[in-house]
């Protein structure tokens, strides 16, 4: 007689997650978003690619202060801050940033990747001296992993990567420890799970929904658009397969990098998709539609620690499971009480989770 599943729970508890990859931004954009990542969040891998970037201790130190300003003190979150790579950027000051607890980790940004990586690197072999110094000091490599040559498609710059820059690169460095971030690809996933234990990777809530017809579903979506794009739906399924397989080389990473809707609603709309405010229980929906809510715990809250060598999260996180709609706009006060209207991920969706509250 075949058994009967078990029925999925209607309240899940869970470490407190951390992000180990979102965009605070800076200003008036900082004021009004750091807020929802850090009411659910301890933690959170802060991307440095400001205008200008995050390339100094100072800078960085500078920065943290900004985004611990910007939030409640009582919600008890903690920026790690990231070192922004150029083609001329000083090892030793990326090592003194690190021995003083200012940059837990570094980001390479291909020049001109995606936004403010004009000042990122041209050359991976222009980083030797700074890979060699991480390989040294245990700091990882977070890569924005794609190749941004003009006759390379977009949907392919992904793959290309792999092959070109990151193989080689792991061969040159093999105890370096990597972070693919936001991959998008069943290549990604394969070469991650190939590789050895000192590479791993961040997936985002959005790859996880949806494929790249959303973009054009009904016209042009800007709201969907993103770098790395979302790429076809066999790649979503990979990605769905990888993050919900308990593999601790897949990890929580929401790229959530919000705009005003008036800068994705433009001749040359940005890319970004704000998905903090309902990260956590659009993670939920996928995992519940795999099966795999079991797993849950593990990919949001204890793999990423357990890569990055810092302990897990004391404090607890309750999903309940509780159908909201996710409002269209959502509007937000800086500290001048200047508004700022965002356009969320999910907008104006039915989500069948809710986050309760941090026991």
């Amino acid at each position: 007689m075949a058994s009967v599943p078990a029925a999925a729970p209607d309240r899940l508890s869970l470490r407190r997650p951390d992000d180990w990859h979102v965009h605070l931004r800076d200003g008036a954009l900082l004021q009004a978003v750091a807020p929802a990542t850090a009411r659910v969040f301890a933690r959170a891998i802060v991307m440095p690619n400001l205008s200008p970037p995050v390339t100094t201790v100072e800078q960085g130190r500078a920065y943290r202060e900004r985004i611990l300003q910007a939030v409640p003190a009582s919600l008890g979150f903690t920026p790690l801050m990231t070192a922004y790579l150029t083609d001329t950027i000083d090892p030793a000051e990326i090592a003194r940033g690190h021995a003083e607890g200012v940059f837990t980790a570094c980001k390479l940004y291909p020049a001109h990747a995606t936004t403010n990586s004009a000042a990122g690197v041209s050359d991976i072999m222009r980083l030797e001296p700074v890979l060699d110094t991480l390989e040294r000091i245990g700091m990882p490599l977070l890569i924005h992993g794609e190749v941004t040559d003009a006759e390379i498609d977009i949907f392919d710059r992904e793959a290309v990567f792999l092959e070109r820059v990151l193989d080689p690169l792991l061969q040159r460095h093999p105890a370096l420890k990597v972070v693919l971030e936001h991959i998008t690809t069943s290549d990604s996933v394969q070469f991650v799970i190939e590789a050895g234990p000192n590479l791993a990777a961040t997936i985002t809530p959005h790859h996880l929904h949806i494929n790249r017809n959303a973009m054009f579903k009904g016209g042009l979506r800007p709201d969907f658009y993103c770098l790395p794009v979302a790429k076809r739906e066999l790649h979503r399924l990979a990605l769905r397969s990888a993050a919900t397989s308990g593999n601790p080389k897949f990890f929580l990473g929401t790229d959530s990098a919000p705009h005003p809707r008036h800068a994705k609603e433009s001749a040359c709309g940005c890319a970004g998709i704000y998905n903090a405010p309902f990260a956590l229980e659009s993670y939920a929906e996928v995992f519940e539609q795999e099966g795999a809510l079991d797993r849950l715990e593990g990919f949001a809250s204890l793999h990423g620690p357990a890569f990055y060598g810092l302990p897990v999260n004391r404090q607890r996180i309750t999903l309940v499971r509780e159908s909201q709609v996710v409002p269209p706009r959502l509007h937000g006060n800086d500290a001048a009480g200047s508004a700022v209207e965002l356009v969320p991920f999910h907008a104006g969706e039915r989500l069948g989770w809710r986050v309760e509250l941090l026991d």
